[in-house]
This record gives C-alpha cells, structure tokens and sequence, in this order.
C-alpha cells in the first residue's frame, strides 16, 4: 500500500480522490490550521484517522520529511494512452518523459504540468521513475490531479499520439531552432529527456521537430522539470496571444 507524506500531499489526496486514500497518520500532539484543515477533510471523506509517535511516522517515511502527516492510499489509478488522447481539449497538449529517473525530477515536473494544464503525461514503465511517495511529494500535491498513462514503449505511444493528429517536438540542448520558433497552435506532444543523456536516439528520430531553451550562462542544460515549464509555458503563450487576437477581431 503506498504512502503518501506532507502536509501538501496529503492535503491534495483527500481533496482531489478521497476514496483512494484509506487511512492518515498525524502526529500526536500536533496542532495548526492546515493540520486541522486535513483532520477535518479526512473525516468528512470518512478515512480513519489516528495520532501516531513522531518516531511511528520516520520510519513509514522511510526518512522523508513528513511534516507530522502521512497517509495510506490505494495504488495510483493511471490510464492508457488511448484515453488520454480521448478526452483531451483541442488543441491538444501532451508532455512524454523519456527516461526520466529521479523522483524529485519526475514529481516537479509533474507539478509544471498540472498547473499548465496538460491534457496527460506519458512515462514509460522502464527506466523511469514512477509515482512513488517522493514524486508525489515532489509534486507538491499536483501528482494526485495530472492524468498519467504508464506506456511499455515510447517509441510506439509518439506513432500512436502522431496518428492522432499531434505534432511531436522534442527538446534537445543541440537543436538549432528555438522553442519560440515552433508553432504550438496545433495538437501538440511535448517530449523531454532523461536528466543526463536527454532523448533518447530513436525517441529523437520520432520527433516531428527538435527544439531547443537557448542558455545564456556557464551551466550547460536546465533541470528537466524547469525544462519542461519553460516550453509549457510558450506553448500557453503561443495559444493565449492567438486566443486574444481572435477577440479583438
């Protein structure tokens, strides 16, 4: 049964899937507003609810940083790529992780996504980090309201997004164009690479486009999750400025 720890975690599970979450651990003695707001939206939900010793609560953490709460919940619920794809706005928006492995990675780039509003996030089930209580973590509660679909074969889930209408473009430190020059106006599939290597050889190949996030300074790349907010976000803006120009018309 995965554990789910901190107050921002926690707080989401019982607001965004209540019935997933089937008991919350307090610290005893604890007290406060947010404490007392997860203490309240458990109860309503009907999740039993117990005070444990802080001591209970390191080890289910496993060492994480609880803030004094934890919670039990039934496993992620994930969807295919198909029902991604089917109840996705139009233009769409799509972000594929290829490869990447560090929870902390995976869940703040979930985090960019949800607030995006991406239409689904695609990981692969091997060599990928998955939602573990740290990524949720990470996520800082965004884990538990992003739709995920787990695919077997990346390569094969950007054939199946591109046959339905998407542009796929791929982000790579080496592309010449920049991500300003792509058009984001049509259904478009973000992919974004593992933290060391980036994309991987074939998954660029798939690529409709490669784009790259020109640097100005001495580090060589972005952190994948700021990344992927930088290229979601000039997908968004891309998409309002035409959506405003529409209305002066």
């Amino acid at each position: 049964m995965p554990v789910l720890y901190g107050i921002n975690a926690v707080m989401e599970a019982l607001k965004a899937d209540p019935a997933r979450v089937e008991r919350v651990s307090i610290q005893r003695g604890l007290a406060g507003p947010r404490i007392q707001a997860i203490i309240d939206l458990a109860r309503h939900a009907g999740a039993p609810l117990v005070f444990e010793d802080r001591a209970w609560l390191d080890r289910k953490a496993g060492g994480g940083r609880h803030q004094g709460v934890i919670c039990h919940v039934s496993e992620a619920a994930t969807m295919s790529a198909e029902e991604i794809l089917r109840q996705a706005s139009s233009p769409g928006l799509l972000l594929i992780l290829d490869g990447v492995e560090d929870p902390q990675n995976l869940g703040a780039t979930l985090r960019s996504a949800e607030v995006a509003g991406v239409d689904g996030v695609l990981i692969p089930q091997r060599r990928s980090a998955g939602l573990s209580a740290s990524a949720v973590k990470a996520s800082a509660g965004a884990a538990t309201h992003v739709k995920v679909a787990r695919v077997s074969n990346t390569n094969q889930a950007i054939e199946l997004i591109k046959s339905s209408g998407y542009w796929v473009t791929g982000l790579s430190a080496d592309a010449e164009k920049p991500i300003w020059e792509i058009d984001f106006l049509v259904s478009t599939a973000l992919v974004v690479g593992s933290e060391g290597s980036g994309l991987h050889r074939l998954v660029s190949e798939k690529c409709d486009f490669l784009a790259s996030i020109p640097l100005r300074g001495k580090v060589g790349s972005y952190n994948v999750s700021v990344a992927a907010g930088i290229a979601l976000y000039e997908v968004l803006r891309q998409r309002s400025r035409a959506a405003g120009a529409r209305k002066e018309k």
